[in-house]
Parts: structure tokens; C-alpha cells; sequence
């Protein structure tokens, strides 16, 4: 990316900003990694969860920096999109609410699609299970269909305390270019599911383009959706109809300029669907929907009838949405396994010891473990430098 370049980040202070390479790497987390990235990880969540408390610990687990410090910690690549499936893997099998008041569901694949029915279960815990799995079914609605930029969503864990608050991390893959793509969301603070919901999003690269429909940007494409569907199936159809029927199906100059500056590349969502569902366009006219979110989580609506509906409400109204990448920050990190220098298996054990041994020092009265520990960070080098060139 660069001929040269120097890295360097002061621990206390950790820019949050930068380029980093999550890339899709194959295989599995060696057994023996796993067997100390568990009682490391139950030790450091128990430390923040009786310190300071489930929500910051939620907090942490959805800012995107913190997460993947926590992953370098446990011992996992630098830029592999394994650190996002591992780490989650992790947390999920050693966080509970009984030890630690948060539990984790869901995972990778088929197991993402598990987490509905496990946050519903939940219910027998005095908890509100139904809103849970239906947050956690439009978190993965927004990033999959309001939000196009080319990542297919293959990973979805769901965190949640015992007083319902909440963070979600999933992650999507660009089979074409090999990056991956996490995105992070917190329930504290968070207004709207579809006007700037994330806490974060990381990945490999930036698009030049992608459809962004959460976009402050997009409210105005948002509001000419809903009216466009209220408009009723069949005018909704003929303006789709007469928009492919003139050749205009990626509308590139009906809306700028792209085309008159040579650009031979025109990504997949920015052209029009050859598809739409017009069942699901058809109901949401029925039913009249008050708003975006009504537009967006309706039965049916997918990608390409998210991405239609925007692309008329472009032409018809004049309301553009955001086709700005939504990606808020990147860091490279450097290589693979090994890198900056293989794990110390043996320095491993003795801080998960340590780290056990303060815990259980301190439910019983004995803090000075941990006051020693907050004093070790004294002794760490304020510096971490890399440098490389090519």
C-alpha cells in the first residue's frame, strides 16, 4: 500500500483510525492456543465485569479497537478474519450470566441463525425474549440488506446482560477480493436501527462505492421510499419497467456523472435488481407503513428490493441515498502467525495464573493483586514501533 511506512501508538492512548487487513484466512485455531485463550478470556472478563460493571464490558466488546486488542491478547492473528469467529467462539463459550451476568449467542453459519431461538429461551429467565430475537434479526436485516457493500453476512453473535442490555458483532466476507468485513453494534445510546446505528464498523478495505441506506445522508431517500410504496404496486412497477425499458438500469446518467468520467467497473449495488419482490411491495401498500423501519423489516424485503426501491426514489424524487462507504476505521497490523513474534506458551499459562489467582484473592477480601496489577502497566514501554519496507 505504501513504498515505506513507520507505525507506532502510545498504549494509553490508541488512535482509533488507520487501515487494518482482516483477510480471510483458512483452518483452524491450533487446540493448544484454544486451551489458554478460554481461562484467559474468563479471567479479563470477569476483571472488567467486577470492576466496572456487564455494560461496560458490553461497551468494550463493541468498540472495534478494543475487540481486536482483546483478540491480539488472547494470542490470535493480527489480520485474520479468524480473530473476529475465534474471539467471539471464545467469549461465547466462557461468558454466563451466572458467573458473569452476559451470555453470548449465536456464531458462524447455521449457528448464526440459531441465535433467535436462543435469546427467545431467554424468557425463562424473566427476560423479554421476543424483543431480543427480533433485535437480533433486524441488527442482521440492516447489515445484509440496508447496508450493501459488497459483504455477505456469514457470522452474527448476540451479547446480552441480565438487565436486557446488549452488543452484537458480525461479519461479512467479500469472496472477491478475500477481505472481511465486522461490524459492531451497542444498545447503549442507540436511537434509530436505521439512521447511524453502529458503534463501528472494521475492515481489509474501503469502497469507492456502496449503498448505504443508515446514512444521516440517506434520511431523505428513506422518507421518498416510504412514499414511493404507498404510491401502490402496479405505478411502482411501470416507473421500475420504463427505467430498465430505456436502458437505464444503473442509472449512472440519470444520477451523475460516473459514466461521462470513463469508469468501466460498475459495482453489483449500484445497478438496478433485475429482480423485485413485488409481493413484499404489495403488503407494505396494505399496510400503510409509518416509517423506514417499517419499509426495511417487512416480510420479504431483501437486498435487491431495498436497493430498487432507493434507486426509483432516486430518479422519481430526487433524493439520492448515501454511496459513501460506511466504514469507520482500518488498521494494517502486519503479518500473519507469528507476527510481531510467535506466542510465549509458557509466559501464557503463568498470566492466566496470575490472573486466576488475583480474581480468587479478590472475593475474598485481598485487592492487592489487583492493585498491583493496574501498577504493572508502569513498567510496560510507552512505545510499541514497527516499521517495514517494501
Amino acid at each position: 500500500m505504501h513504498d515505506s511506512w513507520a507505525w507506532t501508538m502510545r498504549l494509553d492512548i490508541m488512535p482509533r483510525s488507520g487501515i487494518a487487513d482482516l483477510r480471510l484466512h483458512p483452518g483452524r485455531a491450533p487446540s493448544w492456543l484454544v486451551r489458554r485463550m478460554l481461562p484467559m478470556a474468563d479471567a479479563v472478563c470477569q476483571f472488567i465485569v467486577d470492576e466496572f460493571g456487564t455494560e461496560e464490558l458490553l461497551r468494550r466488546i463493541a468498540d472495534p479497537v478494543y475487540f481486536q486488542a482483546l483478540s491480539n491478547v488472547l494470542g490470535y492473528d493480527w489480520d485474520s478474519s479468524g480473530s473476529t469467529t475465534v474471539t467471539c467462539g471464545v467469549l461465547k463459550s466462557v461468558l454466563s450470566l451466572e458467573t458473569h451476568g452476559i451470555m453470548a449467542v449465536g456464531g458462524k453459519g447455521r449457528a448464526s441463525r440459531d441465535a433467535p431461538a436462543q435469546l427467545r429461551a431467554l424468557e425463562d429467565y424473566g427476560m423479554d425474549g421476543a424483543r431480543l430475537a427480533g433485535l437480533s434479526r433486524s441488527v442482521a436485516k440492516v447489515d445484509s440488506a440496508a447496508v450493501q457493500d459488497g459483504y455477505q453476512l456469514y457470522h452474527h453473535v448476540f451479547f446480552v446482560d441480565c438487565d436486557e442490555n446488549w452488543a452484537v458483532v458480525q461479519q461479512g466476507m467479500d469472496t472477491e477480493s478475500g477481505d472481511a468485513r465486522r461490524y459492531h453494534w451497542l444498545s447503549d445510546g442507540i436511537e434509530s436501527l436505521i439512521d447511524e446505528p453502529h458503534a463501528g464498523i472494521i475492515s481489509g478495505e474501503r469502497k469507492e462505492q456502496a449503498l448505504d441506506m443508515t446514512a444521516g445522508t440517506s434520511e431523505g431517500c428513506r422518507r421518498a421510499t416510504v412514499d414511493l410504496v404507498k404510491e401502490g404496486p402496479r405505478r411502482v412497477k411501470r416507473m421500475y419497467e420504463d427505467i430498465c425499458a430505456y436502458g437505464r438500469t444503473t442509472l449512472l446518467d440519470w444520477t451523475d456523472d460516473t459514466a461521462k468520467n470513463g469508469r468501466s467497473r460498475i459495482v453489483a449495488y449500484r445497478v438496478m435488481p433485475g429482480r423485485m419482490n413485488w409481493r413484499a411491495v404489495r403488503h407494505l401498500y396494505e399496510v400503510s407503513p409509518d416509517g423506514y423501519e417499517d419499509v426495511l423489516f417487512a416480510e420479504g424485503m431483501g437486498a435487491a428490493t431495498v436497493r430498487g426501491l432507493a434507486l426509483i426514489a432516486e430518479v422519481i424524487y430526487g433524493e439520492p441515498p448515501s454511496w459513501s462507504d460506511p466504514v469507520r476505521m482500518t488498521f494494517a497490523f502486519g503479518g500473519k502467525d507469528g507476527v510481531p513474534f510467535p506466542v510465549d506458551r509458557r509466559a501464557y499459562d503463568e498470566a492466566i495464573s496470575f490472573m486466576e489467582q488475583a480474581i480468587s484473592d479478590a472475593k475474598i477480601g485481598r485487592r492487592e493483586k489487583l492493585i498491583a496489577l493496574r501498577r504493572l502497566r508502569r513498567f510496560a514501554p510507552p512505545l510499541v514501533t514497527h516499521e517495514t519496507s517494501s
